[in-house]
């Protein structure tokens, strides 16, 4: 009797289980630690494959440089990626634009510890300065272009997210380091309290929800809408709630062109 009312519940449990028509990979640009971003992107990722009928799998890497590996070989069905990588990786292998955040131009800064009494960036001349990675646009390559312009003599040390170079600060390991207002924003209290962005960039096109070339123009089109269309319900507003973005919107490969008039050269795709 146990062992039949044992394959009767499983029996159940098959059938009420959703049957996807396709599976797809959806990685996240690692800015943070795997758990939070799981915690912030798998309720979307829920959303979306009941809207769609598909199932949308949520990715992500230890590192943004092996997330950058990924993208190269084109690994990912869609990714969520900084302005830069969408550049690189529009041109190869032909990631094509879905969504950006509405409204909302990325800007990177830099962060000290608030009670370090440092107030301007010429105050870290010759010091150890901690960001995410090489490639990470509005945190790493925008801040230190800018202190290079100023002469100011810095060793940078990448420590693989910008959770993690905020922790760094707040724990005294570096002086300052780089980061973006998101990310900031999103950090828990008792560390965002602790820091103080000191400067900060001009605005640029934000991250790019992007599509794999391989991807249909249908499905294409119905992950642009569900985006777009995310923040029109109290459902949506409150996945978007733990992202900082208060909307998305449709996208197309020419809104990074800001991006692409730096001409950065930084990942090679082949």
């Amino acid at each position: 009797m146990i062992i039949i009312r044992t394959i009767l519940i499983s029996l159940i449990m098959l059938v009420s289980a959703p049957i996807w028509a396709h599976h797809y990979t959806f990685s996240i640009v690692p800015q943070q630690s795997a758990s939070r971003l799981a915690k912030q992107w798998s309720p979307i990722l829920k959303a979306l494959s009941e809207e769609t009928g598909h199932e949308f799998v949520f990715k992500t890497t230890s590192d943004i440089p092996t997330f950058e590996k990924n993208l190269a070989k084109g690994e990912y069905s869609f990714a969520y990626m900084n302005p830069y990588h969408f550049v690189v990786f529009n041109q190869s292998p032909g990631y094509q634009a879905v969504a950006k955040a509405k409204d909302k131009m990325i800007k990177g800064i830099i962060v000290v510890k608030k009670d370090s009494n440092i107030t301007e960036v010429e105050q870290l001349n010759n010091s150890e300065m901690a960001f995410p990675a090489p490639a990470s646009f509005a945190a790493s390559i925008l801040p230190q272009a800018y202190l290079n312009a100023a002469n100011v003599n810095f060793t940078p040390k990448y420590v693989s997210s910008h959770d993690s170079v905020y922790l760094a600060i707040a724990r005294g390991f570096f002086p300052a380091g780089g980061g973006v207002m998101r990310t900031f924003n999103a950090m828990p209290a008792e560390i965002k309290e602790q820091l103080n962005p000191i400067w900060t960039t001009k605005g640029y096109t934000p991250h790019a929800i992007a599509a794999h070339p391989s991807i249909d123009s249908k499905l294409r089109e119905q992950v642009k809408d569900f985006f777009a269309n995310l923040a029109n319900t109290p459902e949506g507003k409150k996945v978007l709630e733990p992202l900082k973005i208060k909307a998305f919107m449709p996208a197309k490969n020419s809104d990074w062109d800001d991006v692409r008039a730096l001409d950065i050269d930084l990942i090679q795709t082949k």
